[in-house]
């Protein structure tokens, strides 16, 4: 019986507890949420409240984002999601009552936005551990410093044309 359990949870993720941090597989990226309880999360979108398909999109160029408290299946939607509190040996949790403190106090409020320093990930794990970090955001900015990079090696190395002058 319990054999059977452990394939019925891969298919099904297990029930989130309040505090615990929600991952949700977007095609492209990962959006963070954070579960509060009878099946609501936290969580933030762009200000322009476009639909949960093109706000990755829009995220890219948003500055202001709303904190939200919606149904976890309405965030969800089709996506995959699953419980990942992955920073847990890295910081400890904050105790569930004051996380939960935590978010009722910013529900409904705008609150500054930035893709790669200050994002969904940043916004749950300020909430959880008190300090906001983010793996996606990370390697966001480890592939622009490795692009970069090569571009400056090419250019070194001639490999890039470089501009012509017109001559007039």
């Amino acid at each position: 019986m319990a054999f059977r359990d452990c394939f019925r949870s891969l298919a099904y993720p297990h029930n989130p507890r309040p505090a615990d941090l929600i991952e949700v597989f977007r095609p492209g990226y990962q959006h963070w949420a954070l579960y509060l309880g009878d099946g609501y999360v936290i969580n933030i979108a762009p200000v322009d409240g476009i639909a949960s398909a093109l706000s990755s999109a829009k995220s890219v160029f948003s500055t202001k984002a709303l904190v939200k408290m919606q149904l976890l299946k309405d965030v969800v939607g089709e996506d995959k999601y699953r419980v990942n509190n992955k920073y847990d040996t890295t910081y400890p949790p904050l105790p569930v009552e004051e996380v939960i403190l935590r978010s009722e106090f910013v529900i409904g409020q705008e609150v500054a936005y930035d893709l790669l320093v200050n994002n969904c990930e940043h916004f749950v794990t300020l909430l959880r551990y008190g300090e906001g970090v983010s793996d996606q955001a990370n390697r966001a900015v480890s592939t622009i410093g490795f692009v970069a990079a090569a571009i400056d090696i090419f250019t070194f190395l001639g490999l890039f044309p470089k501009r012509q002058r017109t001559k007039y």
